[in-house]
């Protein structure tokens, strides 16, 4: 009788970076698509907060423009912000868990979790954008974009999404617990208060008002709405791309260093 087969020894050599990040990725999805919760967040909040400005506020707003036609870009960019701080929860629960040691024990690249977090968020939030696209145009809203300029938008929105992401994971890996981890959600939430996404910058107060034009939200928003509303972009493009690059950038260095420590 002949002895039975025995399992041969694991593939040597590491897997490649590529289907290691698709693999977190699709994890990351997965877990996203589970989670009931998190996806009513993702896609009612923006609902209702397009809501909200138009039906409750929008009448004592003076923008000089409809202002479902003013506020839509602000929304997108409100949600984008508040979605992505969903990244620093997720990051700080595959420490605590465990996850992260498991992925540390295995021929993988750690920076592949990151990356599939940040992914899944931008994912995530472009769904949650196009929802507020179309709900509002249900209710009125006429975007103007050309197709090049829906292109541009959707590239934009993606590239502030994956900063604000990156940065996410950086404050996940740095904090201690969730409820920790989860209060960067506050501070994402109240940026683009202090922003031209719903009212204009120059009907603020001389503080607020300097603090609104210097901070990301603002470059953001103004190109975003000029892209949808096909209208000149002006000055406020290089300040957005400059912004989301270079927090991006910082992120992923944050990020680099924050899982070394975490981990090591």
């Amino acid at each position: 009788m002949s002895s039975p087969t025995r399992p041969g020894p694991p593939p040597s050599g590491l897997p490649s970076p590529a289907i290691e990040v698709a693999t977190l990725i699709g994890r990351s999805v997965r877990h996203t698509a589970r989670s009931i919760d998190g996806t009513a967040v993702a896609i009612v909040l923006p609902v209702l907060m397009l809501f909200t400005f138009v039906f409750v506020f929008g009448g004592a707003m003076q923008t000089g423009t409809d202002y479902l036609t003013y506020v839509v870009p602000g929304i997108i960019v409100l949600c984008a912000a508040h979605g992505s701080a969903m990244t620093a929860t997720s990051v700080n629960h595959d420490l605590a868990t465990g996850m992260v040691d498991r992925i540390r024990s295995l021929p993988v690249l750690g920076a592949s979790l990151l990356i599939g977090h940040v992914v899944a968020g931008v994912l995530r939030n472009l769904v949650s954008a196009a929802v507020v696209v179309v709900v509002a145009v249900l209710i009125g809203f006429r975007p103007a974009a050309t197709p090049l300029g829906w292109v541009l938008a959707a590239a934009l929105l993606a590239l502030f999404m994956a900063a604000f992401g990156a940065v996410s994971a950086a404050w996940g890996l740095l904090v201690r617990g969730p409820e920790a981890a989860g209060a960067i959600a506050f501070v994402l939430l109240f940026l683009p208060y202090v922003s031209s996404a719903f009212v204009p910058t120059g009907t603020m107060p001389e503080v607020l008002r300097g603090f609104a034009q210097a901070q990301p939200i603002t470059p953001v928003v103004e190109t975003l709405r000029a892209l949808l509303l096909d209208r000149t972009v002006g000055d406020a493009g290089v300040p957005a791309l400059l912004w989301c690059i270079g927090l991006l950038i910082a992120g992923i260095a944050a990020s680099g260093r924050l899982f070394r420590r975490r981990t090591s």
